[in-house]
């Protein structure tokens, strides 16, 4: 399947709001989320993206179709939780790529490569001369981890990406299946731009 790239900014952005949103719910509730999402809380939640001038999301799309997309945005714009992994230290040059999700019919055909590109590309553009992100840490021992799950790990080493030593940061959701919302550990990684 081919899909056609843009990077979004400004205006554009509220376009795939409503889209994002529910990419966002369908791809998380998968491992090693598992998240019971929310479409209102979706579309409040990803307003961040669409007011800040310096925001971006990486869109993929089949036909008029979003299929997949990632956002980002500088670190010191985002979520107070995501900036306190970093206590003490000068974030301003630091741009965080938050979320990557796409539809698993359209994996394993570039696009995760092609969604750090723009991002960092934007990034770039801005002037940040680092770029961050941070996965879920989940137990290796989970039950709801399925026995063929590989991690992104390598992927994103090869990005040139590397787990920063105690820098995680803590948010939270509600599970699937879960009638509370518990904190989950979220390891940041890095690269130089």
């Amino acid at each position: 399947m081919s899909l056609r790239f843009a990077s979004l900014s400004g205006a554009a952005i509220g376009e795939v709001i409503d889209g994002l949103a529910a990419l966002r719910i369908a791809v998380f509730r998968d491992w090693p989320y598992l998240y019971e999402g929310d479409t209102a809380y979706e579309r409040d939640y990803l307003q961040v993206y669409r007011n800040n001038a310096r925001a971006v999301i990486a869109a993929a799309f089949d036909g008029d179709r979003l299929a997949g997309a990632a956002t980002g945005l500088p670190l010191a714009d985002a979520d107070p939780g995501f900036q306190g992994a970093f206590e003490g230290q000068d974030i301003s040059d630091i741009f965080y790529c938050a979320e990557s999700v796409l539809l698993p019919a359209y994996r394993g055909q570039g696009a995760g490569h092609r969604f750090f590109d723009l991002r960092e590309d934007h990034a770039r553009g801005l002037g940040f001369r680092r770029a961050c992100f941070c996965g879920v840490i989940r137990p290796a021992d989970h039950p709801a981890r399925p026995p063929d799950y590989s991690p992104l790990d390598a992927f994103w080493r090869k990005r040139g990406y590397a787990p920063l030593p105690g820098v995680v940061a803590h948010f939270g959701w509600r599970d699937l299946g879960a009638q509370e919302e518990t904190a989950k550990a979220m390891q940041f990684w890095m690269r130089d731009l």
